[in-house]
């Protein structure tokens, strides 16, 4: 196989059945593994202030309620924002170089959160600033989703991506669920060895990423690769902001991952507010059925086709969102937790559903525009819709990723105006209703591409 030096491979074809058997997979492989190691690292990071925002009041921090909501919204509008150059940055940079420049970068959020939640007079507009750093991991999911549709034949890319997506979104519950166990423990903080509080040691949300981030680094920098196919001008990709299914899919992933990123970063405070009672520890199942599902969806999608899936998983989104308005309402926290772990699953099947369509889309967009030329001009324009399935990936995942801000200030504007999150859950179960539609008319209906895969037969209802 031929490489332009150590780090870069040529000739790249995992399509080859030959090749994928003999080279392709073990490299394809060793690749996904440190990228979802980063990725896991980037949403970890990215949802840190979930949990820090409810410990503040003990840490001797005056914000109200709707502060602290922004504290946990703004993160998530950084990181959708971060993912547009990120999207483009692989086919740039290369993959495995961005990998490395992505995690080194996570040190900035977690250092600076590590300093300033030991100081309790710290302005709030200085602490939104802090916070918003943390939305640098958001820009890692873009990136790396991007890279890895690179590798794996078009076969095997719902798998693939669901495999890489959920090692990353489990971050999110393994950050809710380690963080406030290691916030108890003096000895694990190496910035400052006094709690900022009684028996809390706030400081280690942030230092306790420290050595893994490290280790991402090292990792992506010795095990990873850049793939010469892969390399694209940002003039080449941006075509794809002209493509009406561009806009189509980003709409219908912000109701997919942009429900899990909200409702994730939300859910310990919105459990703080509304169930003062409970302990928000156990916030972190939320996040990690939705991740654990997350491959369950690409998996689905790749066996009967990815806008079935996602269109009867948004009835099934409206219909647990109906349960958590109700439990909330009566104050019935077992129904309250057990439909919103619902929403979960079904923001991951979705999620795994949605990610499952967009390459297929341009793919068969592709063949359809090719259909009555040479066979030299089809692979050449297949070859343009990788590529442009690649920028589509981050770009789409970076508008669906708004819902990380949008549902946690609808939650803190809901309960600052009426004292429950009534309002806003009902907002957010219209916009279900739309992405049904949405869904059935532009990929459901006989006279349009139909759920794409496998087959457009199948796929049709």
């Amino acid at each position: 196989m031929r490489k332009r030096n150590s780090t870069w491979i040529a000739d790249w074809n995992p399509e080859d059945e030959t090749f994928w058997k003999s080279t392709g997979k073990s490299i394809a492989q060793r690749n996904l593994i440190w990228s979802i190691f980063a990725e896991h690292l980037g949403f970890s990071i990215w949802l840190l202030w979930s949990i820090v925002a409810t410990k503040l009041p003990q840490a001797g921090f005056h914000y109200t309620t709707d502060q602290l909501f922004q504290l946990v919204a703004l993160p998530g509008l950084i990181g959708s924002l971060m993912r547009f150059p990120y999207t483009f940055a692989v086919t740039t940079f290369g993959g495995r170089n961005w990998t490395i420049f992505s995690a080194a970068v996570l040190f900035i959020p977690t250092l600076a959160l590590a300093y300033f939640v030991t100081q309790p007079d710290t302005p709030f507009w200085l602490m939104l600033l802090v916070a918003a750093t943390a939305g640098l991991g958001g820009g890692n999911f873009a990136s790396s989703m991007a890279n890895i549709s690179f590798f794996y034949p078009d076969r095997m890319k719902g798998w693939a991506l669901g495999l890489n997506a959920a090692g990353g979104n489990i971050g999110v519950s393994g950050v809710q669920l380690l963080t406030p166990l290691l916030l108890g423990f003096g000895f694990i903080s190496l910035y400052q060895a006094t709690p900022v509080a009684e028996g809390l040691y706030l400081q280690n949300a942030g230092l306790m990423w420290l050595l893994p981030l490290i280790i991402a680094v090292i990792g992506a920098f010795l095990f990873m690769n850049n793939l010469t196919s892969a390399r694209s001008s940002f003039k080449d990709q941006l075509v794809i902001v002209k493509r009406k299914h561009t806009w189509v899919m980003s709409y219908i992933y912000i109701g997919t991952f942009g429900s899990f990123i909200g409702y994730s970063a939300a859910f310990p405070l919105l459990i703080k507010t509304q169930f003062p009672e409970v302990t928000v520890a156990i916030a972190f199942l939320g996040p990690l059925v939705g991740s654990l599902s997350r491959p369950l969806g690409g998996l689905l999608a790749d066996k009967i086709g990815g806008a079935i899936v996602t269109f009867w998983n948004f009835i099934v989104m409206g219909t647990a969102t109906i349960g958590v308005m109700y439990f909330v309402d009566v104050k019935n926290f077992a129904g309250f937790l057990t439909m919103f772990l619902i929403l979960f699953v079904t923001t991951g099947v979705g999620n795994g559903s949605t990610y499952r369509m967009i390459p297929a889309i341009f793919r068969e967009e592709k063949r359809r525009e090719t259909k009555s030329v040479g066979e030299a001009a089809r692979a050449a324009a297949l070859r343009a819709a990788t590529l442009e399935s690649a920028a589509a990936l981050g770009f789409i995942g970076a508008v669906g990723a708004c819902g990380g801000y949008l549902i946690p200030r609808g939650f803190g504007a809901s309960i600052a105006a009426t004292g429950s999150p009534h309002l806003a859950l009902a907002v957010f179960l219209a916009f279900y209703v739309t992405c049904i539609a949405s869904t059935w008319w532009y990929y459901l209906r006989k006279s349009t591409l139909g759920s794409i895969a496998p087959s457009l037969a199948e796929a049709r209802v």
